[in-house]
């Protein structure tokens, strides 16, 4: 494991060619929030082909690349930056697997558009051999026991005993104030977030890496499931916040929220989700 506050291209200059298996980010959106400066879009595309092109450098063979982001907003236009983004990751000759669309519930209203409720995390390969796991993150079917009710395989299950592929639409709450998770990040990773990406791209012993640690949600979901985690952050604060959840989690009183745990239960009440 490895956290340091530090610039990202430093940081990354450091790590050695094709020695990671999976470079996971949420970079800032260009908004002007507390924690990143406002640009021209311009500017921001360019600053993030840099940190693509390191990441690019860095990535091993059979890694990924998950680029997770929502909007730019411009004047009350709408710009996705998964799509404006698109080109730079593409002229690495880099395969897009899934567009995955991450929904969640709470947010901030809108008045003179629909209020927003998902961002998307972009799956990008090197090459066609890459690390792929989909036993892990496997979902419960919605009709477990079903079985076939004719033909060869009448009478066995009709779907796999462990669990389905939870496709590309992942509801997963974002981390608000009543989370276990929240930090004085205003718009950190959900783990359960992550744990997928990690358990489904790598295998136990690779490094991760996310050049925009914030809080360090990425490197807790690496650490937890036993790979090497790898982040910094400019923020020295983040970078501290980072540092106690870690050792929070090595000592066992880490609270995350269980991958896999419904978002809604009708038979909890109200305040128990």
């Amino acid at each position: 494991m490895r956290v340091e506050c530090a610039d990202n291209l430093a940081f990354m200059g450091a790590i050695p060619d094709a020695s990671v298996h999976l470079v996971v980010t949420s970079p800032p959106y260009n908004l002007g929030k507390d924690y990143e400066s406002r640009s021209s879009l311009d500017a921001y595309l360019a600053s993030q082909a840099a940190v693509v092109a390191e990441a690019v450098r860095v990535l091993h063979p059979r890694g990924s690349i998950c680029w997770q982001v929502g909007n730019f907003v411009d004047n009350g236009e709408v710009i996705p930056l998964d799509v404006v983004l698109y080109d730079i990751f593409a002229k690495h000759d880099l395969k897009l697997r899934n567009r995955i669309i991450w929904h969640f519930g709470h947010g901030l209203h809108c008045k003179r558009r629909l209020s927003g409720r998902y961002e998307t995390v972009n799956w990008w390969t090197k090459t066609d051999d890459y690390t792929w796991h989909l036993d892990p993150i496997r979902v419960p079917p919605k009709y477990p026991g079903k079985r076939h009710f004719k033909g060869p395989k009448a009478g066995e299950l009709s779907c796999n005993p462990l669990g389905k592929n939870p496709s590309d639409v992942w509801e997963i709450p974002n981390v608000k104030n009543n989370h276990p998770e929240k930090t004085i990040h205003p718009c950190q990773f959900p783990v359960e977030l992550i744990e997928r990406l990690v358990l489904s791209m790598t295998d136990p012993g690779d490094t991760v890496l996310d050049p925009y640690m914030g809080v360090g949600s990425a490197v807790i979901a690496a650490e937890m499931h036993g790979r090497v985690g790898y982040g910094c952050d400019i923020s020295a604060e983040y970078v501290s916040v980072a540092r106690e959840r870690l050792d929070r989690l090595a000592e066992g009183t880490l609270r995350t929220r269980p991958m896999g745990k419904p978002v809604y239960d009708p038979n909890l009440p109200r305040g128990g989700h």
